[in-house]
């Protein structure tokens, strides 16, 4: 690739994809509805972001680690991600992923996807089997922040160079950090506070609000 001229920060679960992955794993113990309600609080911005977290992780345990091909292949795109990526990186912006999922989904993704920057949740494994417990940094909203600063830095961005776009209350803090943060598809929360927003399910819509695209 080029020179990098930008950053493009996208938050995964309700944004890149349409689904909640911990709300598919829910499903797989048979926890589904009790999870769903949690996600979409926490989302909304009811519920602290971390130990609603814990909470679904830890209805989890017991899940084989095999769940994760399960899921992988029961999550899409939303429209026009892929082109929208691809678009992005032809224009010399690189596109890293900040998730409050899971490594072993957010890693497949961006490697389908041709993304070298992620981050996301790591959950702990024994003897092939979910603890129901996470290790390592959790990516609280102030981890995602972090994470879009600390890439932009390593790559000598100035901020108005950076993008960001999420749809739940714990991508708030991502987006006011971006020189454009997209409330995309978002949680009212997020609406009232970023002024740029894309309600269309459609990542084509993203493209006009980038004003340093080529």
């Amino acid at each position: 690739m080029s020179q990098v001229k930008g950053l493009c920060v996208m938050d995964v679960d309700g944004t890149l994809i349409l689904e909640e992955v911990i709300d598919i794993l829910g499903r797989e113990v048979g926890r589904e509805e009790e999870i769903a309600q949690l996600t979409s609080q926490a989302m909304r911005g009811e519920l602290d972001f971390e130990s609603s977290l814990r909470k679904r992780v830890s209805l989890l345990e017991g899940l084989p680690v095999s769940v994760f091909d399960t899921v992988f292949n029961s999550i899409h795109l939303s429209p026009n991600a892929q082109e929208f990526i691809s678009i992005l990186q032809k224009n010399g912006i690189l596109v890293g992923l900040v998730s409050g999922g899971f490594t072993p989904i957010v890693k497949r993704l961006a490697k389908s996807l041709g993304i070298a920057y992620f981050s996301a949740n790591q959950l702990e494994v024994k003897d092939g089997l979910l603890t129901g417990k996470l290790v390592g940094q959790i990516i609280s909203p102030k981890v995602k922040k972090e994470t879009l600063e600390q890439w932009r830095e390593k790559l000598k961005l100035p901020k108005e160079r950076t993008i960001a776009i999420g749809d739940g209350a714990n991508d708030l803090l991502m987006l006011k950090s971006a020189g454009i943060g997209i409330a995309f598809c978002a949680k009212e929360v997020l609406k009232q506070e970023i002024p740029h927003h894309v309600d269309k399910r459609d990542f084509l819509e993203v493209l006009p609000l980038i004003d340093f695209l080529e």
